[in-house]
């Protein structure tokens, strides 16, 4: 529930502080819904937000990009990562509409690609331009984005093996191709175990074998 939820968001910020940048996921189908969880979240100490395209109502561009907006403009201060990933909410949010949201919604900073087109970060970056932050949502495609643009990863797997991550993209950005190469071939298997069903079914199955409690 967002009750559980927000007391997630403010237990964590309690026990990590500014150790750690938290970003509360606050999307919604509702535009009214999505704006009341990202206030809630700035007013939480959250450090962004994570705002998904409205699942299951599949809007139009136009309504996609009211939707942003208004949810932008609930918490001008808080930056805002968007995220498009049309194999769960039947849309998908096109960057041609994200360039046309930056001008109008500073906080908007960060786009969390999952459409499995690896073509989406060029098409971001033509749009929006090289200094638009564009992070993988797939662990499997984070260094085949990361040769075209992206600069980052929003990782399922990073639960499990989260400083291997952290060394690929290293290694990446290091110059060091062929080490990034080792480790991306070296985490496949993992990477495609934990989408053998549903996310985050076998996360938290991976987790409770590692011994933590979800």
């Amino acid at each position: 529930s967002w009750t559980e939820q927000y007391q997630l968001l403010e237990t964590v910020k309690n026990v990590v502080g500014s150790k750690v940048k938290v970003l509360a996921g606050t999307g919604s189908n509702s535009t009214a819904e999505a704006e009341e969880a990202t206030v809630k979240a700035a007013e939480t100490g959250a450090d962004g937000a994570l705002v998904v395209v409205p699942y299951y109502n599949k809007p139009p561009q136009e309504g996609l990009f009211a939707h942003f907006q208004a949810v932008a403009n609930s918490a001008p201060e808080l930056p805002l990562m968007l995220y498009n990933i049309p194999g769960r909410t039947g849309c998908s949010l096109h960057p041609s509409t994200v360039s046309k949201l930056l001008p109008k919604c500073r906080n908007i900073v960060s786009f969390k690609a999952a459409s499995g087109n690896i073509s989406e970060v060029t098409d971001l970056r033509m749009e929006c331009g090289s200094n638009f932050a564009v992070y993988s949502g797939d662990d499997g495609l984070l260094l085949p984005m990361l040769s075209v643009g992206a600069v980052g990863v929003v990782s399922v797997a990073s639960h499990v093996v989260g400083r291997r991550i952290k060394k690929m993209i290293d290694a990446y950005f290091d110059g060091q191709i062929a080490q990034a190469l080792f480790y991306h071939e070296q985490l496949q298997p993992l990477f495609k175990a934990l989408f053998a069903t549903t996310n985050p079914i076998p996360v938290k199955a991976a987790l409770q074998i590692l011994g933590w409690e979800v």
